[in-house]
């Protein structure tokens, strides 16, 4: 009886984690350039260049403030580069808010997050990205 019931923990662990790994929420990228600094998380405080600003509804009047997002690019946005995407992803820690209206993104890459993960000659892509 012990033996089924760590099996049936174990299959239903692989079921919450499988789930969760395979669900990504749908959006755009773009990308902004140095200074990184100051942030509107942490000020002056280098964050180094895997970073992100994220937009209003993401950003949650700060809740947002150093989490860490998983971003693959699925598409182009334009037919300027019409196959941007590098086939990896990257991960980012949000230190910022991209301000509205001006954003023009779901999430605004650091220049170094989106050039490993697209060509920025396309300046915006689609993505999908999900929290880690």
């Amino acid at each position: 009886m012990a033996f089924e019931m760590r099996v049936l923990i174990v299959v239903v662990a692989m079921v919450v984690w499988l789930s969760s790994a395979a669900y990504a929420e749908q959006g755009t990228a773009t990308f902004y350039t140095p200074p990184y600094v100051p942030s509107s998380c942490n000020g002056y405080q280098n964050d180094g260049v895997m970073i992100a600003a994220a937009s209003a509804p993401i950003f949650n009047n700060k809740a947002a403030c150093g989490r860490s997002y998983r971003v693959t690019c699925t598409g182009a946005t334009n037919q300027g580069v019409p196959q941007p995407c590098k086939g990896t992803s990257v991960v980012v820690k949000i230190v910022d808010l991209c301000p509205s209206p001006g954003c023009q993104a779901t999430l605004d890459l650091s220049q170094e997050a989106f050039a490993s993960i697209a060509n920025p000659n396309a300046g915006k892509i689609t993505i999908e990205y999900n929290q880690v």
